[in-house]
C-alpha cells in the first residue's frame, strides 16, 4: 500500500454533510447494549433506588422546620406518629429525623456503587466489543480500502472514538438517565407542595431545552472539525515515526517539525473555537436559572409571611428547584459531551458500514488438495475507472509450472498475483483454480493454499520462532526448525544471542535484508501451500544476499506451481514459461530462449539491463585499480 501523506490543509468530513445518523446510530447503540440486558435491568433498579433517596433526603429537614422547631401537624403520611411516643416528643421525632439522613444516604450510597460499578462494566465491554468488531471488519476488507483511506485516521477511530464511547457510556449517559429520572420526581411533588410554584419551573424548562438543543448542533460540529484535525494530526505523527529511518538519512526533521506544527496548529485553533463556543453555553443558561430561583424565592417569601406555605415546605421546594435546575444544567454542561459521542458514533459507523468487503457465498467450497491449474479468463481490473490496470488478460499456469511475469513499470504485475487470493476482486472475466472460479470457494480456504514471498518482507516484534510460525502456527518445533534450515536460515539464527527467541525489532529493522527474506522463505516453507507468489523476491538484495536466498528459493519452489514477479530478468531465465505484462494485457508469451529470439520487448528489458549490470561491473573493477 502507497503511502499517502496528509494535507494540513483538508478539512473535509469524513461523514458527508447531510446524512442523518439518528435512526441508524440508535439502532448500532441498542444492538451494542442488548447482550447486557440483564445488567441493564440491575442498573434501572439501582437508579430508581438512587432517585427516590435523592428526593427523600430534603424531607427529615422539613420535619425539623416544620414540626420539630415548629408546631405544625405531621404530613398525612406520617399522622400514625401523632398519637405516639415520637409524635409527643420532639427530641425523639428529631433523633428519627436525623437517623433517617443518614438511612437515606446509606441506600442511596449503595444503589449509586451498584449503578456505577455496573454501568461502567457494561461501558468496557462495549468498547471492547466496538473495537474487536471493527477490527474484525477491517480485517475483512478489500484493500482497496486501505488504497484510499489513512491509516493513521482509522487508527484515531478505533482509538480515540471508542475511548469516547466508553466515556460517555460510563459516566454521562447516566448522569442523563439520573437525572431524567430526578425530573420526573420532582415534578410531581413540586405540583404536590404547591402547583403555581411548579409551574414556575415548567414553563421555563422548554425554553431552556429548546436554546440549548439549538446550540448543540453548532457545538456538534465545532466537534466534528476537531475530530478531523485530531485525526490529520496523528497521521502525521504516525508516518514520521514509522519513517524515522528515512527522514535522518535525508535531514528532514525540520520538515517533519513543520507539518505537525501545521496540523498542530490547525487542531488548536479548532479546538479554540469549539471551546468558545460551548462556554458561551453555560453562563446563558446559569443566567435565566438563577431568575427563576429568584423569583420562586421571592413569591415564596410572601406565601409564608402569610401562613399560605410553611417554611419547611418552601425549604423542601426550594431543594427541589434547585435539583430540577442542576439536570437542566448539566445538560448544557453535557452538550459538548454527548457532540463528541455523537460525532464518534458517526465516525465508527462509516468504518462498520463500508461495503469493500471481499464477499464470500454462503455455500462457498473449502478446497481440497489442490494441484495449482490456474487460469485467468479475459480479466480486466481497475483501481480507478478512469486508469484500467488490467484490459483482456488471459493467462493459464498449468499444475507444477513456475512462471515468471515481468514488463514494464505500471504494465499490471502486481495486479495479477493479488488477484489470485482474492485481495481484489476483477473488475470483469475470471480467475479459476482447478477450473472453479475462485469466488466459490471459501476466502480463508483459499489463501491458505497460496505461500508469498515478497520483496519487503514483513515481520513482527516479536521471537524469530513466531515471526516463522506466522505462516501456520500449529506447526511443531521441529517443522519450524526444518523450514530455517531449508530457507538457509538456520545458520544465523543459531548465532544469535537467543536462537529462535531472539527479539526481532518492529518490522525487522534489527535484521538485515537477506536474512529478513529467509525469515520470510521460511514462513513460506512451514505453510507448505502448493500455490507459490513471489513478489520481487530478490529486488532489494546485494549479490551475496541474492544467491544466499536463490538458493533457499529453489528448495521452496520444488514441485509447487509458481508465480515469480520479476523486474530483474535474471531470476525468471530459467522458469518454464515467462509472460511478458505491458498495458494490461500479455504481450509476449514463452520460453526465455524463444522471446530473446522474437527481440520483443522482453529481449529489448534483457539486453538493457545486460547493459547495465556490464556497465556496473566495469566501474567496480575501475574502482578497484584507482584504490589500489
Amino acid at each position: 500500500m502507497a503511502v499517502k501523506f496528509v494535507n494540513p490543509d483538508d478539512t473535509s468530513d469524513p461523514v458527508p454533510s447531510g446524512v442523518h445518523f439518528s435512526k441508524s446510530l440508535a439502532s448500532m447503540v441498542l444492538g451494542l447494549v442488548r447482550p447486557f440486558r440483564k445488567w441493564l435491568f440491575l442498573i434501572l433498579i439501582a437508579m430508581l433506588i438512587e432517585t427516590i433517596m435523592s428526593l427523600a433526603a430534603p424531607w427529615p429537614l422539613k420535619i425539623i422546620i416544620d414540626n420539630v422547631i415548629g408546631d405544625h401537624k405531621l404530613p398525612h403520611w406520617l399522622s400514625w406518629m401523632q398519637n405516639t411516643a415520637l409524635g409527643e416528643n420532639a427530641l425523639a421525632l428529631a433523633a428519627v429525623a436525623a437517623i433517617s439522613v443518614v438511612i437515606i444516604a446509606l441506600i442511596g450510597s449503595i444503589a449509586g456503587y451498584v449503578n456505577s460499578y455496573f454501568t461502567e462494566s457494561v461501558a468496557q465491554h462495549v468498547a471492547n466489543d466496538l473495537r474487536r468488531r471493527m477490527y474484525h471488519h477491517l480485517q475483512r476488507l478489500s484493500l482497496s480500502y486501505y488504497d484510499s483511506h489513512q491509516v493513521g485516521k482509522v487508527l484515531s477511530t478505533i482509538t480515540s472514538d471508542v475511548s469516547t464511547i466508553q466515556d460517555f457510556a460510563s459516566s454521562s449517559l447516566l448522569s442523563i438517565l439520573v437525572d431524567a429520572l430526578t425530573i420526573i420526581g420532582m415534578l410531581c411533588l413540586m405540583f404536590y407542595l404547591n402547583w403555581d410554584f411548579a409551574l414556575i419551573a415548567v414553563g421555563v424548562t422548554p425554553f431552556l431545552l429548546l436554546f440549548i438543543a439549538r446550540f448543540k448542533k453548532a457545538v456538534k460540529k465545532a466537534t466534528r472539525q476537531v475530530r478531523l484535525y485530531q485525526s490529520n494530526m496523528i497521521v502525521v505523527l504516525q508516518q514520521g515515526l514509522e519513517s524515522m529511518r528515512a527522514v535522518n538519512a535525508f535531514g528532514r526533521q525540520d520538515y517533519e517539525e513543520d507539518r505537525l506544527k501545521k496540523v498542530s496548529q490547525e487542531t488548536m485553533n479548532a479546538a479554540l473555537r469549539a471551546r468558545r463556543l460551548k462556554s458561551l453555553l453555560v453562563p446563558v443558561v446559569t443566567v435565566i436559572v438563577s431568575m427563576c430561583t429568584a423569583l420562586v424565592l421571592w413569591r415564596g417569601a410572601g406565601l409564608s409571611l402569610k401562613g399560605i406555605m410553611t417554611v419547611g415546605s418552601l425549604t423542601v421546594f426550594l431543594s427541589y428547584l434547585n435539583k430540577f435546575f442542576n439536570p437542566v444544567q448539566d445538560l448544557a454542561k453535557l452538550t459538548n459531551t454527548i457532540a463528541q459521542a455523537t460525532v464518534a458514533l458517526e465516525r465508527i459507523q462509516t468504518i462498520l458500514e463500508t461495503d469493500t468487503i471481499i464477499p464470500q457465498k454462503p455455500n462457498a467450497i473449502v478446497p481440497k488438495n489442490p494441484k495449482g491449474h490456474i487460469v485467468f479468463d479475459h480479466v480486466a481490473f481497475y483501481y480507478n475507472p478512469e486508469s484500467p490496470v488490467l484490459h483482456d488478460l488471459c493467462l493459464t499456469i498449468q499444475p507444477g509450472q513456475r512462471v515468471g511475469i515481468c514488463g514494464p513499470t505500471g504494465g499490471g504485475k502486481s495486479t495479477i498475483a493479488s488477484l489470485i487470493p482474492r485481495f481484489y476482486d476483477p473488475t470483469a472475466g475470471r480467475v479459476l483454480i482447478d477450473g472453479i472460479d475462485i469466488r466459490d470457494y471459501n476466502l480463508d480456504g483459499l489463501r491458505n493454499q497460496i505461500g508469498f514471498v515478497l520483496q519487503d518482507t514483513v515481520l513482527f516484534y516479536g521471537t524469530i520462532r513466531e515471526n516463522i510460525a506466522y505462516g501456520r502456527p500449529s506447526a511443531t518445533e521441529e517443522e519450524l526448525v526444518a523450514a530455517a534450515k531449508l530457507a538457509n536460515a538456520d545458520e544465523f539464527i543459531a548465532k544469535m544471542p537467543h536462537g529462535y527467541d531472539t527479539l526481532v525489532g518492529e518490522r525487522g529493522m534489527t535484521l538485515s535484508g537477506g536474512q529478513r527474506q529467509r525469515i520470510g522463505i521460511a514462513r513460506a516453507v512451514v505453510r507448505n501451500s502448493p500455490i507459490l507468489i513471489l513478489d520481487e523476491p530478490t529486488a532489494a538484495l546485494d549479490t551475496e544476499s541474492e544467491k544466499i536466498v536463490m538458493d533457499a528459493l529453489e528448495k521452496l519452489m520444488e514441485g509447487r506451481t509458481v508465480l515469480t514477479i520479476a523486474h530483474r530478468l535474471s531470476t525468471i531465465s530459467d522458469s518454464d514459461k515467462i509472460i511478458v505484462v505491458k498495458d494490461g494485457i500479455v504481450a509476449e508469451e514463452g520460453r526465455h530462449e524463444e522471446l530473446i529470439e522474437k527481440n520483443g520487448i522482453y529481449a529489448e528489458l534483457y539486453h538493457v539491463q545486460a547493459r547495465e549490470d556490464k556497465s556496473i561491473t566495469e566501474n567496480g573493477h575501475h574502482q578497484k585499480k584507482e584504490d589500489s
